[in-house]
Formats: C-alpha cells, sequence, structure tokens
C-alpha cells in the first residue's frame, strides 16, 4: 500500500506517495516542508503516468464515456516513444496530435501548467498554442527528471550535468560561473520558457533562485536546472560581438535552446560583476540580466570542453 505524502518526512530514494489521488516517485531526497506538496515541486517529486487499462465494451443501454477536454484527463493512455518526444508539437502529424490530445498524452504538461509552474511570458488564448506549450513543458520536465534520478543515484556520467533543483538549493558541485559586485557566486540555470530551454543565472540571494533574459525582461523562476560540472574538464574562451563558434578553438557547452537555434554558456563582465548568460549565432553578444533588463555585452566569455 502506497502511503500518502506528509509534511516533515524524511524521504528517500525508491520512495512513492500518494497526493490527491495521485502517486508520485522521488526524484531527490529530502525533507518534506509543508508548501512543499508533489503537484507543485517537479525538482523532487515525479507523477506516476501510467498507461490506463483497457475500457470494458459499453452496453448499448450505456451512454458512451463523456470526452474530456485535453486539460482535464486524469490518465494517460497513449503510449509514445523517446523519439516523438524529441519533436516539436508542430512537427506532429495532426492526426497524431488529436489522438495525444483525446488519449491523455498532455497530461503531464497539463498538470504542471496548472501547478503554477511558469513557462510563458504572456497568456495563450489559442489552445494548439497550449497544447504545443504543455507537450514541450512535459517532454522537458521527464527528461530533467529522468537527469536528476540518475544524477542522485549514479553520480555524474560526464564532464558536464544539469541536475533538477527548486528555488535556493544550490547542490554541491555546482559550477561557479560569475559572481555578483559583491563576491556572491553566480551559477549556470536553464528552464524551459516559451518552447525554448533558457539558461541563465542563479543565485543563493534571488528570491526564486534562477533569473534569465526573454524579450528584453528579466524572468525569475523556481524551478530550473543547475550546472554540475568538473572545472577540470571545461574553460573559458575569449569572444567578441556575435557569436562564431568556429572561432574558438574548441567545442562549447550547449545550454539550451529556441527557435532560433541553440544557445550557449558565457559570462560576461558587467556593473563591476561578472555574470553568467548565454549566446547563439543569432545574437549580438552574451545576453545577460541585469537591473531587470536584458542586457547585451559585446566582449565576454564561452564555457567550452577541455579538449
Amino acid at each position: 500500500m502506497v502511503n500518502s505524502w506528509e509534511p516533515g518526512v524524511d524521504y528517500n530514494l525508491g520512495d512513492v506517495v500518494e497526493f490527491q489521488g495521485v502517486q508520485y516517485r522521488i526524484i531527490q531526497p529530502h525533507f518534506s516542508q509543508g508548501d512543499w506538496t508533489p503537484n507543485v515541486t517537479p525538482a523532487l517529486w515525479g507523477r506516476e503516468y501510467g498507461v490506463a487499462p483497457s475500457q470494458p465494451q459499453q452496453s448499448y443501454n450505456q451512454p458512451p464515456p463523456e470526452q474530456r477536454p485535453w486539460d482535464q484527463h486524469d490518465q494517460t493512455k497513449v503510449e509514445f516513444s523517446e523519439e516523438e518526444k524529441q519533436k516539436n508539437w508542430w512537427d506532429l502529424d495532426p492526426e497524431r496530435q488529436k489522438q495525444l490530445a483525446v488519449g491523455g498524452g498532455l497530461l503531464a504538461g497539463a498538470a504542471l501548467l496548472g501547478g503554477g509552474f511558469l513557462a510563458y511570458k504572456k497568456h495563450k488564448e489559442n489552445e494548439e498554442e497550449k497544447k504545443a506549450l504543455a507537450w514541450g513543458l512535459q517532454n522537458w520536465v521527464t527528461d530533467a527528471q529522468r537527469r536528476a534520478q540518475e544524477f542522485h543515484q549514479h553520480g555524474p556520467r560526464g564532464p558536464v550535468t544539469w541536475l533538477l533543483t527548486k528555488g535556493n538549493r544550490i547542490p554541491q558541485g555546482a559550477f561557479v560561473a560569475g559572481h555578483e559586485s559583491d563576491g556572491t557566486p553566480l551559477y549556470f540555470g536553464r528552464t524551459f520558457f516559451e518552447g525554448g530551454v533558457h539558461p541563465g543565472k542563479v543565485s543563493p540571494n534571488f528570491q526564486k533562485g534562477f533569473i534569465f533574459g526573454y524579450d528584453n525582461d528579466e524572468i525569475e523562476v523556481e524551478d530550473y536546472e543547475i550546472l554540475i560540472a568538473n572545472p577540470d574538464a571545461v574553460r573559458w574562451a575569449e569572444a567578441r560581438g556575435t557569436f562564431d563558434p568556429q572561432y574558438l578553438g574548441a567545442t562549447p557547452v550547449e545550454g539550451g535552446r529556441e527557435q532560433s537555434g541553440p544557445l550557449y554558456l558565457v559570462q560576461a563582465p558587467y556593473k563591476e560583476g561578472t555574470h553568467p548568460g548565454k549566446t547563439g549565432p543569432h545574437l549580438r553578444g552574451a545576453d545577460i540580466t541585469y537591473g531587470g533588463k536584458e542586457k547585451i555585452v559585446d566582449t565576454y566569455r564561452v564555457l567550452v570542453y577541455n579538449q
């Protein structure tokens, strides 16, 4: 029998709990707090999405089951492959989109959005845009949860690892990517937002933990991945202006992606600090944030692999 989730409990790897009629499997060990319920802490708990059993055949005197809206299912009745998860919603066949929507295939994304996961700047009025957002979000979160489970069970498997965390929880081994003017260390983070995965900066002093730039603004969120890196496996390479990887002489560390292309990890000096941020071939330099706004810095350094 699965125990109900409770605050004030030490939960460890392998634990499964039930909350509001739904089962959750632990992502990382922790001491539970009253406001960290499983439905709003994807960094700590992963919802169990089993394929629903087949329904018994309807008799002639029974009405057919009511078809629920795509974001109000309580079971996933369709399966999808890892290869399919890597596709953009708009690249799926329209008939496949319909199967996923009708069969609860967007349940995880809908639950995350309903639980308060900040994944968009402006509310989506178009239903297809909402579905696309739910699809991308659930695929990123489930992949991030898998990476976190592997890390907590086996440790890092390569020179860099992205580890799902929440708020001001800075794990041991987080890569120091810069500092504030007062010397406070800054780290690399990333999260899903508006269909892309955006790198930015993490600080123990930020209210929610992670800040990144989007559409000229500074966005602050509490659910994100933080970079764990072997300091001997990476180094900084000088860069200037529009990013061009062929001039680095090394392979840059990819931190995310948006519709315009991949995003790489950088640091740039600004206002007596050194700020982590992002760049890409479609950007005019290092994209960092300061004082509530995005800033483009011409001279910066790119994180690359030591080869």
